[in-house]
């Protein structure tokens, strides 16, 4: 039997039957329909400060639930508020769902000034999202969610944003039975492509292995593929933890390391799953490898994107896996031409001596983190130095804990609203920030957010001043630092004036007795590290 909706409860109807229980946004005149019916249908919100934090926060939840995370905007400058956060979640493949009113259906293409009036929306968006739907009848917006999660359970998972013009949100038609997207098994990969890559490392004498994030929902797998070929493993940082970063075989997050990069061209055989082996996972070009390359992907356009595979196996990295797993087990295999844990422990130790002098005044303090933090404690990570310097290669996790990067297209005051969405998501489950003074103040705001929420969430600053890496760049161009230093603020006094509290640690056991405090206190503690400046 029919019913008769209006397009905004039409919209909060779709969400519920895709299971979202967590939205996150900013109401405005435009999207009020919406939040009309949200609790009716049994959908949380949580209210951010500015709708980039918004978009942070359902990027932050969407990784450690692995669902889709919720933005609802308003019409025009709110949705351009969440447009970095969507393009940080198409950089990290990561399932975000932005929904937002449009102008009218009828709007004249000439402009009229209505509020928050814009010449397209959607063309704006499609700039940085997977795909931008713009519904033409409240009947369609049940196919436009559906095709949204189509896509975060078929392909490889990237944002989306759904537009409904402002008087259909308002419009009552008659629709028939909510539609949903319909059950898909994983996407499984060609038989004789799997039979060629058990091949190509059943030959290897120095294989190596590449994890990025497309291989977390293999990570036993990848574990058993590592031990069973006697390989070293080198993550990118969406991939860090997916193997214990403590195992005799990982090499963590070194894909920038010179000694790891020249390492990599001496392989014969690599096996890359779920990465993109992109600058910005090598902070370089590709390197030539000398051996064949295979990859794993769900998305086919990976393989002849930037390093081309010699052997191209298409499919969920779960399922990959587990075929080459059975066939390897299955055949005799090459002898290694050397002790592979050796070289692992020596190659730990050239990387880390490519950075010592740079890197010695984080590790001190990412030491006092570990010692505190549960195993599967979620850190989220700004663009900052004390990040990818600091704690990507040098803050060890295992699979149980999760390390949330803004990678690729790095964005800066991404740390503090990811933990929110993480924290929100996963309430008994540690959830720390990390970042610089700089990055910080992009999203500061989310201080009160936090503070609201009483959410216990230490936000763990190191405060050099302003923006460290673009300073050290003018300064190894020979130019004096312009536009890079930041007026001193008193950052923890800002915590408290949100709702929060403030405290600075000077050293590592300071760090780490105000860290245990923050765990067990409601609302965030920002705990600000000064560091030295030029």
């Amino acid at each position: 039997m029919a019913d008769a909706i209006t397009g905004g409860e039409a919209l909060v109807r779709a969400l519920g039957a895709h299971a979202v229980t967590q939205v996150f946004g900013i109401p405005g005149t435009h999207n009020l329909e919406i939040y009309r019916h949200l609790s009716a249908y049994g959908i949380r919100h949580v209210l951010p400060r500015h709708e980039q934090g918004a978009g942070y926060a359902a990027d932050g939840y969407a990784r450690v639930t692995h669902r889709p995370g919720v933005v609802i905007t308003t019409t025009g400058p709110a949705l351009l508020n969440a447009a970095a956060a969507v393009g940080q979640a198409y950089s990290d493949s990561v399932p975000l769902l932005v929904l937002s009113p449009g102008m009218p259906l009828r709007h004249p293409r000439l402009a009229t000034g209505l509020l928050h009036e814009m010449r397209s929306q959607t063309e704006a968006l499609r700039g940085v999202a997977a795909f931008s739907h713009r519904v033409s009848s409240v009947a369609e917006i049940d196919a436009a969610v559906a095709r949204a999660f189509t896509l975060f359970r078929t392909r490889r998972p990237r944002p989306v944003h759904i537009e409904v013009p402002l008087d259909l949100l308002e419009a009552v038609e008659e629709t028939g039975p909510v539609r949903s997207t319909p059950r898909v098994a994983p996407l499984a990969p060609d038989a004789d492509a799997v039979r060629k890559a058990s091949e190509v490392l059943g030959r290897a004498h120095r294989p190596a292995l590449v994890l990025g994030g497309g291989a977390r929902g293999a990570r036993a797998s990848c574990l058993a593929l590592a031990q069973e070929l006697g390989a070293p493993v080198v993550t990118t940082a969406n991939g860090k933890g997916i193997v214990p970063e403590t195992h005799p075989l990982s090499l963590g997050v070194s894909l920038h390391s010179p000694s790891v990069q020249s390492w990599l061209t001496e392989r014969d055989a690599v096996l890359a799953v779920g990465t993109e082996l992109a600058e910005s996972d090598l902070w370089s070009p590709p390197p030539a490898l000398n051996g064949p390359l295979i990859r794993v992907d769900l998305d086919p356009d990976q393989m002849y994107a930037g390093l081309p595979a010699d052997v191209a196996v298409v499919g969920d990295a779960s399922v990959c896996l587990k075929a080459l797993l059975s066939r390897i087990r299955g055949h005799a295999r090459a002898a290694a031409d050397d002790d592979p844990l050796g070289e692992v422990s020596a190659l730990r130790a050239a990387r880390d001596a490519e950075t010592a002098e740079r890197d010695a005044r984080w590790i001190p303090y990412l030491r006092a983190i570990r010692s505190v933090l549960a195993d599967d404690a979620v850190i989220t990570s700004d663009s900052s130095q004390c990040c990818y310097y600091g704690a990507l290669p040098h803050l060890p996790l295992g699979p149980e804990g999760r390390y949330l990067h803004p990678t690729g297209f790095g964005t800066l005051g991404y740390a503090l609203p990811a933990a929110i969405g993480a924290k929100v998501a996963q309430p008994d489950r540690q959830v720390v920030a990390l970042g610089g003074d700089g990055g910080l103040q992009f999203t500061v705001q989310e201080l009160a957010t936090a503070a609201q929420l009483e959410l216990p969430l230490p936000v763990v600053v190191f405060d050099n001043g302003g923006y460290g890496e673009i300073r050290d760049e003018m300064t190894a161009r020979g130019e004096s630092p312009t536009a890079v230093d930041l007026a001193p603020v008193d950052l923890p006094a800002l915590a408290r004036a949100y709702g929060g509290q403030g405290t600075r640690a000077c050293g590592p056991d300071e760090l780490a007795a105000a860290l245990t405090e923050a765990l067990h206190t409601p609302g965030p503690t920002l705990i600000a590290i000064p560091e030295e400046t030029p």
